[in-house]
Formats: structure tokens, sequence, C-alpha cells
């Protein structure tokens, strides 16, 4: 059962033991993965300041790092190339990667982040797969897709009793009743299959895309930038890594509340930071997803 520990600003914890960490013994920690994977809630700008905040120390303690995003498809990497080589304005940058319509939350909240790595020459990777794959697996399944159109993402290892049980918590999926699937009562229910195989195409987009830039020598340390649904508890990603041997994988996350919540029996990630917030999430300006993040 989990126990509600003080959690003071600016410290990271242990969300197991509820101890406190030192940063920098934690960072040269870090630096010695092959990924680390920052979990997010895509709305809240003091995120993704702490996001760079980690990118930039880690940059320091492992040169050869690259920094994966979720909010590109793997079709945008060479807008990503051109930005980080210079060759685009901000504006052009966010124009030619369909921001608008490919992520929609407000730029602004993710743009430190991206000049970062333009500043400091840190490749930027498109993590993720063309959104309709995403649609198609859930709906028909692996086998239905010809190889040639799964945009370099292979079959997800099969998701463990307790993933299924976390997303069907998680998304309150109870009594719901997709599209023909019939009502969901259990995450055991094939109703509730649908949404587990999109959720995983995410997850296994993400770590198919961090493992293919681990083995081609792009870098020796990728940071993921990543929705925390895809990556607590070591669901989703760090599972689908691990499948495609990337066993040292670590998350961390944020927190924004006086407390945290410390389960002894599941660790939700390796450390937890506690964040300022000094301004209210930010209002989308486009479509919604269908991701737990």
């Amino acid at each position: 059962m989990a126990i509600h520990h003080p959690h003071p600003r600016a410290t990271w914890c242990d969300p197991v033991s509820g101890a406190t960490l030192d940063g920098r013994a934690l960072m040269q920690e870090m630096a010695g993965r092959r990924a680390v994977l920052l979990g997010e809630t895509h709305d809240v700008a003091e995120i993704h300041r702490w996001q760079m905040h980690v990118v930039a120390a880690l940059h320091q303690l492992q040169p050869r790092l690259a920094v994966g995003f979720e909010m590109f498809p793997r079709r945008l990497q060479p807008v990503l190339d051109r930005w980080v080589d210079g060759q685009l304005s901000t504006a052009a940058f966010l124009a030619e990667s369909e921001w608008d319509t490919v992520w929609g939350f407000p730029a602004e909240i993710y743009l430190p982040l991206f000049h970062f790595c333009r500043q400091a020459r840190v490749p930027m990777l498109a993590l993720n797969c063309h959104r309709p794959l995403v649609t198609r697996v859930g709906k028909e399944g692996w086998e239905a897709i010809p190889e040639e159109e799964r945009d370099g993402v292979t079959p997800a290892a099969p998701a463990t009793p307790a993933y299924r049980r976390w997303l069907f918590d998680l998304t309150g999926a109870a009594g719901r009743a997709p599209g023909t699937d019939g009502p969901i009562f259990a995450p055991e229910d094939r109703a509730f299959d649908r949404f587990v195989r999109a959720q995983q195409t995410w997850d296994r987009a993400f770590a198919c895309n961090i493992a293919r830039a681990l083995g081609d020598g792009t870098a020796d340390l990728v940071v993921g930038i990543i929705g925390r649904g895809h990556l607590e508890y070591g669901h989703g990603t760090p599972y689908q890594l691990a499948d495609l041997g990337v066993t040292d994988a670590a998350v961390l996350l944020p927190n924004q509340d006086e407390t945290l919540a410390v389960d002894p029996e599941r660790r939700l990630a390796d450390a937890v930071f506690r964040l300022d917030r000094p301004e209210p999430p930010a209002a989308r300006r486009s479509r919604a997803r269908l991701v737990a993040g």
C-alpha cells in the first residue's frame, strides 16, 4: 500500500523507499545508462523546463547524447536534422514539422528544449510512427499489417497482465464499448485488446527508434521525451526496450504535489523530482489523441 511522503521542491526522491537522493550522484548514474526516459504531462510547461535541465546535465557528463521526442513521427526526421544543423528558422521548423497538426500543444513550452538541442548540436530523434498505423493495429492487429507498411516498427512484446490492469484502471475503461468489440468489464476482456494494441504500438515505436539510434552509433545515450503513461512502473516503452535488448533504461518522472505516494511493492520510476508550478496547464490547439500520456 502506498504511503504519502513529504516531497520538498527541488529534490529527487526514491519512489520505493521515500529517501531523498543526491542529484549529482543520480545524474552521474544516469549518464552511464543507454536510455533515460523523462516522463511528461504534455500541457505542463514546468515539466518541459525540468526536462531541459536534466538533458543539459546529462550532456555535460555524456556528450554522445541524443534526445528522442514522442512529438515527431519518423517521417519528419529530416526536418529535425535540418533544425539541429542550423538550416531552419524557428517558424520554418514549426511549419515543416507540422507542429500544429501533428502535436498541437503550444510550441512555446517545448521550444527551450528544441533550442538547447540546436545550440549544443545534440541530435534530435523522431520517435513516433505514422498515426494511421496505430489505428490499424488497434483495429486489425499486427498480422493484418504488411511489413512494408509498419513504419519500421516491429511487433510489440505481449502486454503483461499488470500492464493491462494498469491501463484499465488509468483509462477508466470499465463498462465502455469501443467500436463494435463489445463492453469491457475487466482488463482481460478481448474487447480491451483494441486499446491495448494501439497503446503498445506507440510503446514499441518509441522503443524501436531509441534502439535503432543506439545500434547505428547515433548516440551512446538516448534521452526520451515521452508521455509518462508510456513509462510508469516499467510498463510500456521500458518493457519494449528490454525486449529489444536495451535492459538498462531508466525512468525519471516529475511530481507537482507536496507529497509523493511511495509504494515499497511497485517501482513507479528510478527517481522522481519535485517541481515548482508557476503556471496552469497550457491549452491544446488541435485534436485529441488516443494515448495514456
